[in-house]
C-alpha cells in the first residue's frame, strides 16, 4: 500500500482560482494552443493526478485567458496545483 500512488488528491488550489476568476473548462480549452481537452482540465480540477506535461499546457492555457481578460495573473504550477509529478 505504501508503494501505491495516490491517485484522487481533493480539490485543487486551480479549482478556486478559475471559480474566482469565472473561467470555466471550455474556455481553457479554446484559449489552449496545444492538445488539451474538457476531460484533461477537470480531471485536474476535481484532484486528479494528470501529469507534469498536462499541468503546463493548462498554466499555459490559462495565462492566455488571463491575458486576454486583462486579469493579473502571475501563477505558477505550485499555485495551480497541491501536488507535484
Amino acid at each position: 500500500m505504501s508503494d501505491e500512488i495516490q491517485r484522487d488528491l481533493g480539490s485543487q488550489p486551480i479549482n478556486e482560482l478559475l471559480k474566482k476568476w469565472g473561467i470555466d473548462n471550455h474556455e481553457l480549452v479554446e484559449a489552449s494552443k496545444e492538445q488539451l481537452t474538457h476531460k484533461q482540465v477537470q480531471k485536474a480540477r476535481k484532484g486528479r493526478r494528470v501529469t507534469a506535461n498536462i499541468q503546463k499546457k493548462i498554466l499555459n492555457a490559462l495565462k492566455s485567458v488571463t491575458e486576454e481578460r486583462g486579469l493579473d495573473s502571475e501563477a505558477s504550477l505550485v499555485d495551480l496545483f497541491n501536488y507535484r509529478n
